[in-house]
């Protein structure tokens, strides 16, 4: 007669249930796998199969049964993991949108938000852009695959144990925030850079004649000068959204 007892079980389960639970936080954190877009069922069986297909390389899990007190912290300890290393993609998505509402800023373009009763949203076109750039350029450099590669290493930073909080201390997710400014900054000085100095000129004309009515030419300027910087830049955003992907994901590892 074929008996199954309860150590087997766990013994089958457990290895799969943490990597699991810390990949499917993770798969609704990130971008484009975290959209609406991408249903519940198939985030599910993508945590499944990433899960079962990376027992290889995973160090023992610790066997408990599933009705103990401690249970619930390992749990919440996997979904803050996997959150947390979704969060840090996604601010480098949320830094290369700070610079698409930078540079629609100094080039005037802002000013359609405030005028679009049919958007509900209040970005511009910039801003859309650059979103769109870092979506194509987060799949051309197989960043889902960064991702995955991350939240599997963070075992070996951060193993199974009953401290949900315990990983809070070393990566310091409070110092993100000034990461992200900065790698906005960084992708917008350019073309801020070249817009200011266009505005330093126009205003300095009209000190010097201010007979001349450089608002009628002004705004048109900025906005053609603005585009053709903004096409000659596109090929160099890839460098600083790589550096901070990387920058944000070794965190992990």
């Amino acid at each position: 007669m074929f008996t199954v007892t309860e150590a087997q079980i766990l013994g089958w389960l457990t290895p799969v249930l943490w990597p699991f639970l810390r990949v499917l936080a993770l798969l609704s954190a990130m971008p484009l796998l975290g959209s609406r877009m991408v249903p519940m069922r198939v985030r599910v069986g993508l945590a499944f199969a990433i899960a079962l297909a990376a027992q290889a390389g995973l160090a023992p899990a610790p066997l408990l049964p599933l009705d103990a007190p401690m249970v619930w912290q390992l749990v919440l300890q996997q979904v803050l993991i996997g959150i947390a290393v979704g969060f840090s993609v996604r601010l480098v998505f949320a830094a290369i949108e700070l610079a698409g509402e930078i540079i629609g800023l100094q080039m005037g373009l802002n000013f359609a938000a405030f005028f679009d009763p049919v958007s509900a949203s209040q970005s511009t076109a910039v801003t859309r852009l650059y979103t769109n750039m870092a979506n194509f350029l987060f799949v051309t450099i197989n960043g889902h695959v960064l991702v995955i590669a991350a939240v599997i290493h963070s075992f070996d930073a951060f193993p199974v144990s009953a401290q949900p909080f315990a990983f809070l201390a070393q990566v310091r997710p409070e110092l993100w925030g000034a990461e992200l400014f900065r790698l906005g900054l960084w992708s917008a000085l350019p073309i801020v850079g070249l817009l200011l100095f266009i505005n330093l000129v126009m205003g300095i004309i009209t000190r010097v004649a201010p007979q001349m009515n450089l608002f009628s030419i002004g705004f048109p300027l900025t906005v053609t000068l603005g585009l053709v910087a903004l096409t000659f830049s596109l090929p160099g955003m890839q460098q600083p959204f790589v550096f901070a992907m990387e920058k944000m994901l070794g965190v992990w590892r």
